[in-house]
């Protein structure tokens, strides 16, 4: 894939209407009350609105929220399927089920930060998005109902495309959360506007994309996590590129039981067993280090309070199960990133929700603190770990995207950057 995009500094964006695809998924409170708990990829938006704003554009942002089923028939078809029973599914749940996802919250928020009102559109495409975008000027800013209410946002609809692309002239797309997925208004919209990327994007594709085309040396790739099914693709393509790969978290267990180790009641996917030797395989012929756990801290329960101990990798008994990496396992991941170029990380160590069981997840997380090396951090739980441990202003770049950037660490193509000019 190339790298190389042409961003809003590469066209000239004064007295234009832009269309800008932001990600302002956020998490909201669960009781309804309409209050965002965590506003961070909101102002991840911020700097490409400012500059929009600030070079004499205006602004028609849009994003999706959550999961909204848009028809009724669809709302009742998924409840039936998760055994609800018939008489409970009404259209005033479905209606409630949408009210929660619009996009008030996110316009509130929005105003504060940027300290002006942006105007709310209550549809996508509709009379009034449409009317309220016509009259837009320059300086302004206009947010667009959830792009997930109309039906054939996720299906790439070309309709509903081309009427959000006759809304504005340009094309930025921000949102790399949502790149990994051809919606219409991540992929489709760029059939119809000159697309160009953000400075999220750009950011993105300047960290992840120098680490996979030109990394500095050593390249050293951090994997953790449950299963070593979602990270085949990653593992796969960085043993290619890679000069270290560590294996830690869930999915180092199916490694140890491949090469005959015991490992309990440990998290195992036997079915790739055969898979884990030849990754072993492959990375020995490829000349790349594959680090496995040599030793693991174990409990006798899935619980914060469980009884643990440490044993040796392979050496894990019945009825225990390993939730972290052990100590000396810390030692050696940490030795291997102190003298690296680049490090990429994905996927926490062990169960580092329970406290008890954090301490592999910590050590790494400050080794890369401490490393001078280029820290890349994947999305998801090795960014909510690092977040989580303070120690995210000391990395070089935490991805906003969890499965965007293992798609693109797999080196897939991502159609919400393949759609952008090239530069």
């Amino acid at each position: 894939m190339n790298y190389s995009k042409k961003t809003v500094k590469d066209v000239d964006v004064k007295g234009k209407k832009v269309l800008l695809r932001c990600d302002f998924n956020v998490p909201m409170a669960k009781d309804g009350s309409g209050v965002i708990t965590d506003d961070k990829r909101i102002r991840a938006a911020l700097p490409t609105i400012q500059y929009l704003l600030d070079q004499g554009a205006a602004v028609i942002a849009c994003s999706h929220m959550g999961k909204p089923v848009a028809t009724f028939e669809s709302y009742k078809k998924k409840q039936l399927e998760k055994g609800k029973d018939e008489a409970s599914i009404t259209e005033e749940k479905w209606k409630k089920s949408l009210a929660e996802l619009r996009m008030e919250p996110v316009a509130a928020r929005l105003s504060e930060l940027l300290g002006k009102d942006v105007i709310l559109a209550n549809d996508v495409v509709g009379p009034d998005a449409q009317s309220k975008a016509a009259a837009l000027q320059p300086g302004q800013v206009l947010l667009l109902q959830n792009t997930r209410f109309e039906k054939g946002e996720t299906k790439n609809d070309p309709e509903l495309a081309k009427k959000m692309a006759a809304m504005a002239e340009l094309y930025v797309s921000d949102a790399f959360g949502a790149v990994h997925r051809a919606h219409a208004s991540t992929a489709g919209v760029a059939g119809y506007l000159p697309a160009v990327s953000g400075f999220l994007i750009q950011k993105e594709l300047d960290f992840i994309g120098g680490a996979l085309a030109n990394p500095k040396r050593p390249l050293v790739a951090i994997l953790g996590g449950s299963k070593v099914s979602s990270k085949i693709g990653v593992i796969n393509n960085l043993l290619e590129i890679a000069d270290t790969i560590i294996i830690g978290g869930g999915m180092a267990y199916t490694f140890s039981a491949a090469q005959g180790g015991k490992v309990g009641d440990s998290l195992l996917e036997a079915d790739w067993k055969d898979y884990s030797l030849e990754m072993i395989q492959k990375a020995k012929d490829k000349g790349v280090k594959l680090l496995l756990p040599v030793d693991t801290v174990i409990a006798d329960a899935f619980a914060p309070d469980a009884n643990s101990k440490v044993v040796a990798s392979g050496q894990i008994p019945d009825g225990w199960q390993g939730l972290d990496i052990g100590p000396e396992t810390v030692k050696l991941y940490c030795g291997a990133v102190a003298d690296a170029g680049t490090v990429i990380w994905n996927g926490p160590m062990g169960v580092f929700e329970f406290e008890k069981f954090a301490a592999g997840t910590k050590a790494v997380a400050e080794a890369l603190s401490k490393t001078d090396a280029i820290t890349i951090i994947g999305g998801g739980d090795s960014a909510a770990a690092v977040q989580q441990l303070g120690y995210a202003d000391k990395m070089s770049h935490i991805s906003t995207g969890g499965g965007a950037s293992l798609e693109f660490m797999e080196g897939k193509e991502l159609p919400g950057v393949a759609c952008l000019l090239d530069a």
